[in-house]
């Protein structure tokens, strides 16, 4: 039986009302698939498409994704290097972090790569993550960068990721290290930590610790294993502020710069180059947040031609190793990729109260000398002022001289040598057979106020380690007014006042931590020694490149690499590098000449001889 419908509403008024419910039904489903729609494409493009950098500042391990990688072309040149470093920061340990995948960012880059030098004012930039909120290319290294805003890390900033290089770049050859010289056995010199065999104190010169017969051409594995007791060292690269190659680039020339072809010369560069350029890492800014350390001067690294007879490899002149930072013992004023750092040496502190010791030692010394020099003759140099030098010191008796010639082994004496030093004002350090000399350092821990005859012994070169006003800590005479006999050394140095010398010799001492490499098997607690110095200037200048990156600036005008010498040596906004007093002094060598297999190279060949000279 049909039930009857509850109201009796005529058939052709049923049939209107069922099409405009209808109608009304499809008009709602099309509102509601409208509205899905708008707000899926709402999420996806403003979203997601509109996310800003923050979102990945988490120190989590991240993934970033190939197909949102950009392509980085880096035309700006890399840094010089500035002397602007960072606050001290309490060394901690790092936070545990975890290995990131790597997004296939290309970097292109063009030739030559020059120094980008950047010298912005780091403590008024706003946070990273506020600065490039607007900014729509997301680069890798991005997250490096927001480590830094992170404020319960105490690593922020500062992390260094280091390569795990196959054992023939450095471990190899310490166990062949009876190869590693021709006239030096240097087994004993690359023990204790690249320390070298402890120093006898009979005659009290030195302190009871700390001491050792270190050679002067030892950083590479004093430095690689400093870089062991770093406190922020971390397996994820994509947290590192800069990335340490570990490659003992020193030794390796050293085993074949005598009687060796340049196929062999050559082979371990090209080998090294080769296999980071495999590497991840190195994608991310092809290789210019990279930076390795060569104890030698840099004249062993700059070969220019394929001749037999050409002093040298060739590692500081590869398109990739332009691009990395090289710390060496004397650097080029004509390049920017090489970066002066001190020579090790004798002392190596393993914690802050010996080295507080020994400056409180040096203060109180009483000099009797006015002046001193340890040193030989160049009489096969025309140039060089030496023989003036050594003339001058023995014409009075304000000076302490120690005749370095054959024979003569006083000066290889590390106990003599301190001993004169300790007892000077002033140390004399003219040009040896290059630029630079390890003795300015040991005066200079000696609390023994330098004398420099030119700019390139240590203004142009140690800029990370030493005062920019150099005024503040040495004597500078041009090498001419010795030629021309237009003054003397003792009546200069008797200009100075008293009070000067006690400004200038506090100032010395003051200076000590940071010259000298603390014990790689320890680290000091609040002090900064050259490691330390040196590691920050790198991050610095790799932070400095990323933000200039970025933000699509660089900070020079007209960058002119054979003037590398002076950008460091610009006033706070200075862009342009023109014309300076010590032009005369670093006039790029004509073909043929200097840097081109001339004066340069036989500077870095007169170097080994002297070495040869110093073992017979």
């Amino acid at each position: 039986m049909r039930r009857r419908s509850p109201t009796n509403t005529p058939p052709d008024l049923m049939e209107k009302g069922s099409a405009k419910n209808q109608h009304f039904r499809l008009c709602f489903l099309a509102c509601l698939s409208a509205f899905f729609w708008t707000s899926l494409l709402y999420f996806h493009f403003i979203i997601l498409g509109g996310r800003t950098v923050d979102d990945s500042a988490k120190l989590g391990p991240a993934s970033f994704s190939a197909d949102a990688a950009s392509t980085l072309v880096i035309n700006s040149p890399p840094f010089l290097g500035g002397s602007g470093l960072a606050n001290d920061a309490p060394l901690h340990d790092p936070p545990a972090t975890s290995s990131s995948n790597f997004s296939k960012t290309e970097v292109q880059m063009e030739d030559p790569p020059f120094p980008d030098n950047s010298r912005t004012n780091e403590a008024n930039d706003p946070p990273i993550s506020k600065a490039l909120e607007s900014e729509k290319p997301s680069f890798t290294f991005m997250r490096a960068l927001q480590t830094v805003e992170n404020k319960s890390d105490p690593c922020g900033g500062r992390y260094i990721y280091v390569h795990d290089l196959p054992p023939r770049f450095n471990e190899d050859m310490l166990k062949d290290c009876k190869k590693l010289s021709l006239w030096t056995n240097m087994c004993k010199f690359t023990s204790n930590a690249g320390m070298g065999p402890p120093l006898e104190n009979a005659e009290g010169v030195f302190s009871n610790t700390g001491w050792y017969a270190t050679n002067q051409f030892a950083v590479d594995v004093i430095f690689n294993n400093r870089m062991k007791q770093y406190d922020c060292i971390t397996q994820d690269s994509s947290l590192a502020a800069a990335i340490f190659v570990p490659f003992y680039a020193g030794f390796d020339i050293a085993r074949y710069l005598w009687g060796y072809n340049i196929s062999i010369r050559d082979a371990a560069s090209l080998d090294l180059v080769d296999w980071l350029m495999k590497r991840p890492e190195w994608n991310i800014m092809g290789g210019k947040d990279h930076f390795l350390v060569a104890g030698r001067i840099t004249w062993d690294f700059r070969r220019l031609t394929e001749n037999e007879g050409d002093w040298g490899n060739k590692l500081l002149f590869l398109p990739a190793a332009r691009n990395m930072s090289m710390l060496v013992v004397e650097s080029s004023p004509w390049n920017a990729n090489d970066f002066g750092i001190p020579y090790p040496t004798y002392f190596h502190p393993a914690k802050d109260s010996d080295v507080f010791l020994w400056q409180d030692r040096m203060r109180k010394l009483e000099r009797k000398w006015l002046f001193s020099f340890a040193g030989a003759p160049r009489p096969s140099n025309p140039k060089s002022i030496r023989g003036q030098i050594i003339d001058q010191c023995k014409k009075t008796e304000s000076c302490k001289l120690l005749e370095c010639d054959f024979g003569e082994s006083k000066c290889h004496s590390p106990s003599n040598i301190m001993q004169m030093f300790q007892s000077s004002l002033f140390c004399l350090q003219p040009q040896g057979d290059s630029y630079t000399r390890r003795s300015a350092f040991d005066s200079m821990l000696a609390g023994c106020i330098p004398v420099f005859f030119h700019p390139g012994s240590a203004y142009t070169q140690y800029t990370w380690h030493l005062p920019k006003d150099f005024t503040k800590y040495s004597v500078f005479i041009p090498e001419d007014d010795i030629r021309k006999r237009n003054v003397t050394i003792e009546a200069r140095l008797k200009e100075i006042t008293l009070e000067q010398v006690k400004k200038m010799r506090e100032e010395v001492i003051n200076l000590i931590p940071r010259l000298i490499y603390a014990d790689p098997r320890s680290k000091l607690e609040t002090l900064r020694d050259a490691f330390d110095v040196a590691v920050q200037a790198v991050i610095d200048k790799v932070t400095r490149l990323r933000k200039n990156i970025i933000q699509g600036r660089t900070e020079y005008d007209n960058f002119i690499e054979e003037n590398s010498w002076k950008y460091d040596l610009l006033e706070e906004g200075q862009r342009e590098a023109g014309a300076h007093e010590w032009d005369p002094f670093f006039s790029k060598p004509k073909e043929g000449e200097g840097d081109n297999g001339g004066s340069s190279a036989e500077a870095a060949k007169n170097s080994w001889k002297n070495e040869q000279r110093a073992q017979s």
